[in-house]
């Protein structure tokens, strides 16, 4: 006989598997490496982020960075930031990072801007989510899904200098995208029509925020969580 699994449990599984991908998809650090073995125990059976955690073992700290740049940097269609993906760089996304701000609010924290990071970063909404809020942080990436399902249609489709398919940080939105609830109908067709199309290209200034997420500066903190985001640039 199946039994149903506790909210709590998947709350719990969820939050851990947040709290991993928030350090792997954050820019490569020392302490990154030195926390390999800890990041694994928490998700020792995970089929996706086990072979990105081994495949972080099996570089070197400069060419996890130099791929990392290549990767998120340099590519919009990787940007890690969740509005960019449905508002591009128009108007309407200022509004959309400020409901971000206020939804962290809500979870009882205050975004910092000191350090120049957007507060729709994926690292920060994961961060937020494992030490914080869930369920706050479950709307936001449900809100903004067929972002999330754009990112990982674009690094699962990665192509490598070798001639492979697939970025290794693949795995970690794939972990992410398994957190959240299947997609079906109308929101399956909204992720399908912004992979064909890409985010709005209206170019305005975002005052307070930076309108190219590749310009964004890091690393950020969302103050009483002790939240580090962001790569430096």
């Amino acid at each position: 006989m199946f039994r149903r699994r506790s909210t709590h449990g998947r709350r719990e599984d969820a939050a851990r598997t947040w709290a991993v991908c928030s350090v792997l998809l954050d820019y490569p650090t020392e302490e990154l490496v030195s926390s390999l073995d800890e990041l694994e125990a928490l998700v020792a059976d995970d089929p996706h982020l086990v072979p990105l955690i081994d495949h972080v073992r099996g570089r070197t700290l400069a060419e996890l960075q130099q791929d990392y740049v290549a990767t998120f940097d340099h590519t919009r269609k990787c940007a890690l930031y969740l509005t960019y993906f449905a508002y591009g760089d128009t108007r309407r996304r200022g509004a959309a990072l400020v409901a971000f701000k206020e939804a962290y609010r809500r979870g009882g924290v205050e975004w910092s801007e000191e350090h120049g990071e957007l507060p729709d970063h994926l690292c920060a909404v994961l961060q937020f989510g494992a030490t914080v809020d869930v369920a706050i942080a479950r709307q936001l990436l449900e809100d903004h899904r067929a972002g999330v399902e754009m990112l990982r249609i674009a690094l699962a489709g990665w192509r490598n200098d070798d001639g492979s398919v697939g970025s290794p940080w693949a795995g970690a939105l794939a972990a992410v995208s398994g957190t959240l609830r299947e997609l079906a109908g109308d929101e399956a067709e909204a992720v399908r029509r912004l992979v064909e199309q890409g985010p709005p290209a209206e170019e305005v200034g975002l005052s307070g925020y930076g309108a190219d997420p590749a310009l964004s500066t890091g690393p950020a903190l969302i103050s009483t969580a002790t939240i580090p985001v962001g790569a430096p640039r």
